[in-house]
């Protein structure tokens, strides 16, 4: 009898991790990995030190603003990172124990986090995140402060990452079906890249 109990929950797990599964090469508009999908990608509230940056902020205004605080040493850039997830329908509500996360955007170093609270993801009802992302302007040579600039301006006055931006999610255990499967079995870190006008690809 013990037996049976424990083969019918091992199929039953199995059958639960299929449903996870599936393919990496969908559309935007329902990419998913492991049926994980990253249904949007955009950038809110984007600070710099002590001040607000509204949309359509040129280039030369930030350059002031960055002479204006060279004297602090530290000029952090701190920003929002909305995110959409979801699952495809016909799937099962899933919830997942949070997530840790990687940003690489080109001209920066990797910046990453940890999502710490459950997300519940439900088939058609997209869960709305929000992540903190932040670095130093200033923590970078002459040479790469140009670039930096228009990083930063890229986020505030676009609401968008540049090109050739990396996002790595790794999921946490995932509950449903009444059984948890727990976060790297069958549940490997998704990697998406951010296009030029914006899509998101799987990273192969």
């Amino acid at each position: 009898m013990h037996s049976l109990l424990r083969r019918w929950r091992w199929l039953a797990t199995l059958g639960f991790a299929a449903l996870l599964s599936g393919c990496l090469a969908l559309p935007q508009t329902g990419l998913f990995a492991f049926r994980l999908a990253v249904t949007s990608l955009g950038v809110e509230n984007v600070r710099v030190g002590p001040y607000q940056i509204n949309a359509g902020l040129d280039t030369n205004d930030l350059s002031s603003l960055l002479l204006s605080s060279l004297g602090a040493g530290s000029l952090p850039v701190q920003a929002t990172l909305a995110m959409g997830l979801g699952l495809p329908a016909g799937m099962p509500p899933v919830e997942m124990s949070g997530f840790r996360w990687t940003l690489d955007m080109p001209g920066t170093e990797p910046v990453s986090g940890n999502y710490q609270q459950d997300v519940t993801l439900t088939p058609g009802d997209d869960t709305n995140l929000r992540l903190p992302v932040g670095f130093d302007l200033l923590a970078t040579n002459s040479e790469r402060m140009r670039p930096m600039l228009n990083l930063v301006n890229q986020l505030a006055s676009q609401g968008e990452l540049p090109a050739g931006s990396e996002l790595a999610i790794t999921p946490g255990d995932l509950r449903g079906l009444g059984m948890t499967l727990p976060s790297g079995l069958l549940t490997p870190t998704i990697r998406l890249n951010v296009g030029p006008d914006g899509q998101l690809t799987p990273v192969r």
